[in-house]
């Protein structure tokens, strides 16, 4: 009897045994698999350095022995900035390396390429780093959740900018000719409204094109009081040199993405983009200001023993840093069930979640109805050296 008994003991534990590996792919007593796509290499390849931000958190959290007693197995590769590549590596983080869920992968363009692929397979799509419009519908898209403002934000909050500052001027955008630059003309048209034709002259670039130079000697003609530059870090530091080259020097504003200090300013000079505005949510870790900041204080060791070499000036390592303590937050929060269906919930759930290297009055908050981690920016302005924050934070509403 006893015998008995047991063998149906255990062929009970086998089959829960097997019911949880079912409901939790990548999961094991001792490891949680994640998968995410950057662009290493590629036009877009300085924004890969968000990917080598997350790595090396994720290399910090391992070597203190985990999350709930398991390691994070984070598995990357490099999309170059390329949908059919973004598509290609993720059916096989998926198909054969099966991960968990889904985590940051970086990039309109690949993201756009992938995300009914990864919905299609009922893989949890979280915190991926693009603030492209659409992404934040959550009736269409179910199990993603996104870690940048969206772009319809950020544009509202500049043309609503430039119309204070300068009422009467013509806007010059340059964009990219994808749904990063589009949804940043969406925005210009419902500010602008029915002046929209008569006030602002919209210029495209493409990721492929060598530079942006005649866009730039285009808008200048066509606009020559005010100027946004929505796009890439590389198009954005082209467009900055050749206005300096041409003297010309109108009211700036550069989207979130492509505002970097090291990739976008350095290469322009640091003195030569004063002036220039854009809306941001972190700090700057070589801002003076921050130097007795704790979690700038903790950002600056971590960065100094896990990327060693690497420019402290690069935006995107803090923010892949920041995306590390979400992903610590979103496997904390799913405790001991990590089953796909919980980690979507839990993506869905943070409260009031604070990270030390964001602005004060930012927190993540997310909901079934709303998916950004980020719904709030504050207007800073380059004054040759750092960042000066004016105004209040702002909110997507």
């Amino acid at each position: 009897m006893s015998r008995i008994l047991f063998a149906a003991l255990a062929a009970s534990l086998t089959l829960t045994a097997a019911a949880v590996a079912a409901d939790a792919p990548g999961v094991t007593a001792t490891e949680i698999k994640v998968g995410a796509t950057f662009p290493f290499s590629g036009p877009a390849s300085s924004l890969g350095n968000a990917g080598k931000g997350l790595i090396a958190y994720v290399n910090q959290v391992n070597d203190r022995g985990g999350i709930n007693g398991r390691k994070v197995n984070l598995i990357t590769y490099d999309d170059a900035y390329s949908p059919p590549k973004a598509v290609e590596h993720t059916r096989k983080l998926i198909e054969s390396d099966e991960v968990s869920f889904m985590f940051g992968q970086l990039g309109t363009p690949s993201n756009s390429a992938t995300i009914k692929y990864i919905t299609g397979r009922k893989v949890p799509d979280t915190f991926i780093t693009t603030g492209a419009t659409k992404f934040t519908d959550s009736k269409d898209y179910p199990l993603t959740t996104t870690a940048l403002p969206s772009y319809d934000t950020e544009g509202k909050i500049y043309a609503k900018y430039f119309r204070a500052q300068l009422p009467n001027a013509k806007v010059g955008v340059l964009y990219q000719n994808d749904d990063l630059g589009k949804d940043f003309v969406v925005a210009m048209k419902a500010v602008y409204k029915d002046e929209y034709a008569s006030k602002v002259v919209a210029m495209a670039y493409e990721v492929a094109d060598p530079t942006v130079d005649s866009q730039v000697v285009n808008l200048r003609a066509s606009a020559p009081d005010a100027l946004l530059i929505a796009g890439t870090p590389k198009f954005a530091a082209q467009a900055l040199r050749k206005m300096n080259e041409m003297g010309w020097k109108p009211l700036t504003l550069v989207n979130f993405v492509a505002a970097s200090i090291g990739n976008t300013f350095a290469p322009v000079g640091l003195d030569k983009v004063t002036g220039v505005v854009t809306a941001g949510f972190q700090k700057d870790p070589t801002d003076p200001k921050w130097k007795d900041d704790q979690g700038v204080k903790d950002f600056v060791a971590f960065f100094n023993k896990y990327l060693p070499g690497a420019d402290l000036a690069d935006q995107n390592y803090m923010y892949g840093y920041q995306q590390g303590m979400i992903l610590e937050q979103l496997i904390k929060q799913s405790s001991s069930d990590l089953s796909r269906e919980n980690i979507v919930k839990q993506s869905k759930s943070f409260k009031d979640f604070v990270l030390p290297t964001v602005l004060p009055g930012i927190k993540v908050n997310t909901t079934p109805e709303v998916n950004q981690a980020y719904t709030q920016m504050q207007m800073q302005r380059w004054n040759g050296k750092s960042w000066d924050q004016f105004g209040e934070v702002m909110r997507a509403d």
